[in-house]
């Protein structure tokens, strides 16, 4: 018990540059508080004395701002940073290792019992306001980013943006960097226009971009192949500017 007790306040250390000392988390982290709640009304729930189990549950969400089900598993070393919304449902399952920020919700899309909130890996993160809902699994050390909605299984180690989320991969931060050089280059300022967003408009632009760079790679590789045949096109492209301004002149 103290074991688990003392790993529990280790792991706000490691997780939480705000935390200034032992007395501070133990006496000022709602999260904290919610994860010992939540143990005494798990054994209660475990042992068949459910409505005392979720009458200190309901106890706990009243004093942190934090609902997790008495029926929930959760591992070890789980921390709940900031915690207040947080909702942790009935057939939860939560790994070792483990971080949930506010307003976070692990919940379920069916009212059938049985099997119905997620499962969550060792080392999951899951970012502010996100929503995993069903029985999904979510590997272990992934990543879930704020205000995402999860409602498909996600592989471990990976990344998970967007509603509905997905996968965020090394090729989508490759377009990413290349759109915005482009947009750079021709002065535009591509706020807002990120591969992550499901957006009609951010495609559109983003397709343009992608136009735009391929007309580019065109036209130099016309230019190398003209000066490799011996015609500077920069020589002709100032020329013509110099008769334009002499043409223009009164």
């Amino acid at each position: 018990m103290f074991s688990r007790l003392k790993e529990d306040i280790q792991c706000v250390f490691a997780r939480d540059p705000a935390a200034q000392s032992v007395f501070e988390v133990v006496t000022t982290y709602p999260g904290f508080h919610a994860v010992l709640i939540h143990r005494v009304s798990h054994a209660l729930w475990l042992r068949g004395f459910r409505w005392a189990a979720r009458y200190i549950s309901f106890l706990g969400r009243w004093l942190t701002g934090i609902e997790i089900h008495p029926g929930a598993q959760i591992g070890r070393r789980f921390f709940i940073d900031h915690g207040m919304g947080v909702v942790i449902g009935e057939t939860a399952v939560i790994g070792d290792d483990c971080t949930l920020y506010h307003s976070v919700t692990l919940g379920g899309t069916s009212w059938d019992k049985g099997k119905r909130h997620p499962t969550l890996g060792n080392g999951v993160v899951i970012g502010a306001g996100a929503k995993v809902l069903g029985p999904i699994e979510i590997g272990d050390g992934a990543r879930v980013g704020s205000n995402s909605v999860v409602v498909k299984p996600v592989p471990s180690g990976v990344t998970v943006v967007g509603i509905p989320a997905h996968i965020v991969d090394a090729k989508a931060k490759q377009d990413k960097a290349r759109r915005d050089a482009m947009a750079q280059k021709i002065g535009f300022d591509a706020y807002g226009a990120t591969a992550d967003m499901p957006d009609p408009i951010a495609n559109a632009i983003n397709l343009m971009l992608d136009h735009i760079h391929h007309l580019d790679q065109q036209l130099d590789d016309m230019q190398k192949v003209l000066s490799e045949a011996g015609i500077d096109c920069r020589r002709h492209q100032v020329a013509k500017l110099d008769d334009c301004e002499i043409k223009d002149q009164p």
